[in-house]
């Protein structure tokens, strides 16, 4: 500050003596570059102009342009620029500098044309200011250029078009470029090594990129970070993730370009918890580190741990764009966390992101996920712009929550704006058919996918159709579209023809289907349960003991059903005859007196569906105290009075006298009731479901 204030006292002395020889400016210029001081030198300007001070050379105007050039001042510097009486190839060139600092491209080509004459600085001011910016073809027009010109390009020229041949992704010209390096014997410059290992890696040649490292003498971080990030880029997070580790063992310290780089590796990898470790390292974690983090968790089923880390980005000041949003509001989604979700909807909004098509789009996926059909129709109509995502997360939720013939008229709409349908949505509006049990139409739609819309079927378009022809009684007709389909049948043709012949008892065709699960996936106890399931309902005690020792001989581990229920922000889950919960005993007799309740008026418990070989009173036990009841029973503990729905998640299909029971207590209490199992959801209104009992 000392040296500040003495140089502001100078200029108010020159102020004050008036006009002055140029001997009195250049200390004083000299001393603003010294010390930074852009607003002193504007005054030193403005009294040079006021006494119509122009000096003989350039060097006064060359420091003051270089200051300005320093602090970004485009308009000063120009402004001066145009005063100059004479300007040397110093002027221009720092002139350029500006505007390649300042990222005013169309400038720069301008006055970089307008030039009497151009050296080799010219050159790499307007190459790297180029490249730097992004307009990499822009930048190797003037390489060669340089090149016919005959000027000397040095290390720092060829840096700069390597990094542009690496933004193109242009190996053939990045292959030129390294051999005039190879000419010019740069290559053991540090720099250049690095850009050519980047620009290898960048174009594919990552085997390349890994002979030039090995051969870098002088290696340093940056040519570390230059192959992580290659192998990222080229599909192989394991060998990025082993590099890391190598590095570490060389004994070079990760920054945080390093760190941000392998913890793509480890997102690649699927391995979380390393990733978790590697983003605990950065100490200045930006946007980006944070999103991809929350992006792992949320892709390797960690949605909890994602809603955790977007609450201390917030907390840490980080501004989440559009892509963390619609991450986040993913994981609400999946997880049914409906308050979380309005809750992050609200911060959308207040950052403004909200009317970004990605957050929308996942807005209306949440709600209809959680149930709210009505707040994700508000979302979708407002939204200033959709696309056929868009179309597809408000056609699948009407389809999902029992709207299906609001998913089928939305569809229409979809044609009527001249959008085009994918695949995606044709699997919602044959969902929507299956539902509704529309095999005429569902049948239409299925053909115009390849008829009308020039689509080929995929496999989950002719399960759609499997199932839909299977429940629809028309069995034979199923499995001819199984035997004709122009695709070799998979695990989901064969798992939604075992779920049909399930539900219409057709053992034959259950049977084979169920074989060959067992051939396409041997680990999967899906099929061995439903089908044991089915010798249970008729009584084959020793088919069900062979399927059940099938399982134990292939270690196939069968998966706990569980419900869960979101109360004040809390999430309480639920096992069958759950005995964990602190509030058990509460919850027991709660459900106790519902389920007598229910008896009065008739009600009493499918014990046929225990498919265990138990005596009746353990059956009964078994069959009234399924999850989704002790989350019923809990949920309305906590919620006793009101108009709010009860809402209840389970991770398999809900069973036959649960469905029952959840109709009867609608009706009984007055309270709607939302269920979202593993196939869709069923909303409870006053005795009936929204599935129509069809699910």
């Amino acid at each position: 500050m000392k040296g500040r204030e003495k140089l502001r006292q100078a200029i108010d002395s020159l102020y004050a003596g008036g006009q002055a020889a140029a001997e009195a400016y250049t200390p004083l210029v000299v001393e603003c570059l010294r010390v930074n001081d852009v607003g002193q030198a504007k005054r030193l300007q403005s009294h040079m102009d006021r006494h119509y001070f122009t000096p003989s050379d350039s060097f006064l105007h060359n420091r003051l342009l270089h200051l300005y050039a320093r602090f970004g001042k485009i308009s000063d510097a120009r402004n001066l620029f145009d005063k100059m009486p004479r300007r040397d190839i110093i002027s221009w060139n720092t002139m350029l500098s500006v505007y390649a600092k300042s990222g005013s491209v169309e400038n720069l080509r301008a006055l970089f044309d307008q030039m009497p004459s151009r050296d080799s600085v010219s050159y790499n001011t307007v190459i790297a200011g180029l490249a730097g910016r992004g307009f990499s073809s822009q930048a190797l027009e003037v390489f060669l250029r340089m090149n016919i010109d005959g000027f000397e390009q040095t290390e720092y020229t060829h840096v700069s078009a390597l990094n542009a041949c690496s933004r193109l992704s242009d190996l053939r010209k990045g292959k030129q470029i390294h051999g005039r390096i190879y000419v010019g014997r740069l290559g053991r410059n540090v720099f250049v090594s690095n850009a050519l290992t980047d620009m290898y890696a960048k174009c594919g040649e990552i085997d390349r990129a890994r002979w030039l490292f090995d051969r870098t003498d002088n290696k340093n971080v940056v040519s570390w970070n230059s192959l992580i990030a290659g192998y990222l880029k080229n599909g192989q997070p394991k060998k990025c993730i082993d590099l890391f580790q190598e590095m570490q063992v060389a004994g070079f310290k990760p920054d945080d370009v390093t760190v941000s780089n392998v913890l793509g590796g480890y997102f690649q990898s699927g391995m979380v918890e390393e990733a978790s470790k590697v983003f605990s390292m950065i100490k200045k974690k930006d946007k980006v580190s944070w999103t991809t983090m929350i992006v792992s968790y949320v892709q390797n089923g960690k949605e909890e741990d994602a809603l955790t880390l977007f609450s201390k980005m917030l907390a840490e000041g980080v501004k989440p764009d559009g892509f963390t949003f619609s991450s986040v509001i993913s994981s609400c989604a999946r997880l049914a966390y409906l308050c979380n979700g309005q809750v992050v909807h609200g911060k959308a909004i207040l950052l403004g992101v909200d009317n970004d098509l990605l957050v929308s789009s996942a807005l209306v996926d949440m709600y209809c996920k959680c149930g709210i059909t009505k707040d994700a129709s508000v979302v979708f109509d407002t939204m200033p712009t959709r696309n056929v995502v868009s179309w597809n997360a408000m056609i699948r939720g009407y389809a999902q929550n029992g709207q299906d013939l609001e998913a089928l008229a939305l569809y229409e709409n979809l044609l009527q704006e001249k959008l085009k349908p994918d695949n995606i949505t044709f699997v919602a509006v044959l969902s929507a058919c299956n539902h509704a049990g529309l095999i005429e139409e569902g049948r239409r739609y299925f053909d115009s996918i390849s008829k009308r819309h020039a689509l080929v079927p995929t496999l989950d378009h002719y399960a759609c159709m499997i199932n839909l022809l299977g429940r629809s009684g028309c069995m034979r007709e199923a499995m001819d579209l199984t035997k004709n389909m122009p695709h070799e049948p998979n695990s989901l043709i064969w798992s939604t023809l075992l779920s049909v012949c399930a539900m219409k008892g057709d053992m034959e065709y259950a049977e084979m289907a169920a074989k060959r699960l067992f051939e396409l996936e041997p680990r999967n106890a899906g099929p061995y349960i439903m089908l044991s399931n089915m010798y249970a309902t008729r009584g084959r005690w020793e088919d069900v003991a062979a399927v059940r020792s099938l399982m134990k001989s292939k270690n196939v581990k069968k998966f706990a059903a569980y419900s869960w229920i979101e109360i004040d922000n809390e999430v309480h889950k639920f096992v069958a005859e759950d005995a964990t919960h602190p509030q058990t005993e509460i919850i027991y007799e709660g459900l106790s007196r519902l389920i007598k309740k229910l008896q009065e008026a008739g009600f009493m418990p499918d014990t046929k569906l225990v498919l265990h070989d138990v005596v009746e009173e353990e059956k009964f036990a078994s069959i009234c105290y399924h999850s989704e009841k002790l989350a019923l029973a809990f949920g309305l503990i906590k919620k006793p009075h009101g108009t709010t729905p009860i809402r209840i998640m389970k991770n398999i299909r809900v069973c036959g006298d649960c469905h029952q029971f959840m109709k009867l207590v609608s009706r009984i209490i007055g309270r709607s009731i939302i269920l979202r199992d593993s196939n869709r959801f069923h909303h409870f209104v006053d005795g009936s479901c929204s599935c129509k009992d069809y699910w």
